[in-house]
């Protein structure tokens, strides 16, 4: 079965970290852009980082550079979401989506680039 696998949400305080997970089954990730994506609670969803195939090039959203940084291991078919410095209004459900080309957009909320999505995975940061 092809899909993702978003693992790693939680509840944090202020100021704590996370490592959000996206496991691939039923292909490889190796020739696809990954894209983070993150719903609050009565907002739009929201484009956040998204890396290149071979990782090599990554963006971010204002809303979170210098503060989170996606990677990807291809070996272990997975690609990674780590927060630090985590904020309240960083709470959401975060999802992992595959884009059907090799490279991100510089727009990376462009969600129809996105054809295979996970379920999410809630972040709740709260003291």
């Amino acid at each position: 079965q092809v899909q993702v696998v978003e693992s790693g949400g939680g509840l944090v305080q202020p100021g704590g970290s996370l490592r959000l997970s996206c496991a691939a089954s039923g292909f490889t990730l190796d020739y696809y852009a990954i894209g983070w994506f993150r719903q609050a609670p009565g907002k739009e969803r929201e484009g956040i980082s998204c890396s290149n195939s071979g990782g090599g090039s990554t963006n971010y959203a204002d809303s979170v550079k210098g503060r989170f940084t996606i990677s990807r291991d291809n070996g272990k078919n997975t690609v990674y979401l780590q927060m630090n410095s985590l904020k309240p209004e960083d709470t959401a459900v975060y999802y992992c989506a595959v884009k059907g080309s090799e490279y991100c957009s510089d727009d990376i909320s462009r969600e129809r680039e996105f054809g295979l999505w996970g379920q999410g995975t809630q972040v709740t940061v709260s003291s």
